[in-house]
């Protein structure tokens, strides 16, 4: 199997093997955090490869023990106290681009989701066709707890996934692993991590783009558990299948204040430490972040992925100007910063935010030179038909 690899002190390493190409995210001791030069790379070989008829499938991957953890936040606040508000949302300008590309990509992406894979690490993997996930997998959408919301698309993904389960990922940052991805949809596959090479090299030798070709070369290489290890997965089931009526009893609920009522009075019945631990983190979150979250995502069920990712960036937008607050930048300080871990909200509780200040994330942003996101071109006919289902 020929191949060419870019230079090691790259970020994004490129392998050529046939008609498939292998994209690796390569600053393994950042966990792989997205930075603005390597977001800038991705969507340049993304749309280099869309045009090629060479390249039939695209794989991405993580070096290290992450896929990617997200975007490089601790870079965007730098950004934003040297440069103004306007630089950390040229940031989210591109990477949201780059994650409309991927969602309409009329190629397959085959994402090897080996280790950590969180906030815009999902941005890059979670649109694309076909989501490997190993033992080794840890999800999560943990914005709340900075003072963000999930963002790079999550009101689409998030708000598509079984019941409520969406809401309750989405405003308690919960880390599922890989097992637990594959169950709620967010994986489509499980491999176990020692056959991954042997995916790689059948892919590379498929010689097609064809989803259902592909679909069944990873199949081959799926976990098949024994009789012991059904009995386990069995009794996982149970209690899933109880968490998740729980999940959807509360999380069902019209505003935050009236889930974590129905959670208190769940725990009052069912005495769960994890209902008590799900309160607890709800109750360390940033208010303003729980409440444009749920309704951000309330309002992504009835949108396309594009419609997802404009709004997003409205969002975005009016986060980073902090003009209703600051909890973004004081999350940031507070988490990945000083790392207190004591963020000062402000506003520090759920009563104080009128549904009004919640309805101003969602508006246009009052700033003669400020646009609205400019999303890639995409063409109907060219798209396959579950592409197209995402518009």
């Amino acid at each position: 199997m020929s191949s060419s690899v870019s230079s090691q002190h790259d970020h994004v390493l490129v392998e050529e093997n046939s008609f498939a190409r292998i994209l690796t995210l390569n600053r393994p001791k950042q966990l792989n955090a997205l930075s603005f030069q390597m977001i800038s790379r991705l969507l340049e070989l993304f749309l280099a490869y869309e045009e090629d008829p060479n390249v039939k499938l695209v794989m991405l991957k993580g070096e290290g023990r992450a896929f990617c953890a997200g975007g490089d936040v601790v870079a965007v606040v730098h950004d934003i106290w040297a440069g103004g508000w306007r630089a950390g949302a040229n940031f989210f300008m591109k990477e949201f681009s780059l994650n409309y590309l991927m969602a309409t990509y009329s190629k397959p992406q085959v994402s090897i989701l080996n280790g950590i894979v969180m906030g815009g690490g999902n941005g890059v993997s979670m649109h694309g066709r076909f989501r490997v996930a190993t033992e080794n997998s840890v999800f999560a959408m943990p914005e709340t707890a900075l003072g963000l919301f999930p963002d790079v698309g999550a009101s689409y993904f998030l708000s598509r996934l079984p019941g409520f389960f969406g809401e309750y990922v989405g405003l308690t940052g919960a880390r599922l692993d890989g097992a637990e991805m594959l169950a709620c949809g967010l994986a489509t596959h499980f491999v176990p991590s020692a056959k991954l090479p042997m995916v790689e090299v059948a892919l590379c030798d498929a010689d097609s783009s064809d989803p259902v070709i592909i679909s069944s070369i990873i199949d081959q290489y799926c976990e098949k558990s024994s009789l012991k290890e059904q009995t386990v997965y069995n009794c996982l089931i149970l209690y899933i299948l109880f968490r998740n009526y729980v999940i959807d009893r509360c999380f069902s609920q019209r505003t935050v204040e009236e889930i974590l009522s129905a959670l208190e009075r769940e725990v009052v019945d069912q005495r769960d430490g994890w209902i008590s631990a799900t309160i607890q983190t709800l109750k360390k979150a940033s208010p303003t972040s729980l409440k444009i979250s749920l309704r951000s995502i309330r309002v992504g069920r009835v949108q396309g992925v594009g419609a997802c990712l404009t709004r997003e960036y409205r969002m975005v937008c009016h986060v980073m100007r902090g003009e209703f607050s600051n909890d973004f930048l004081e999350g940031c300080r507070a988490i990945l910063l000083d790392k207190d871990k004591n963020p000062k909200w402000e506003p520090s509780k759920l009563e104080h935010i009128a549904d009004t200040t919640v309805d101003r994330y969602f508006s246009k942003v009052k700033d003669e030179d400020w646009e609205d996101l400019k999303l890639p071109t995409r063409s109907k006919f060219n798209l396959p038909p579950y592409v197209i289902a995402k518009l």
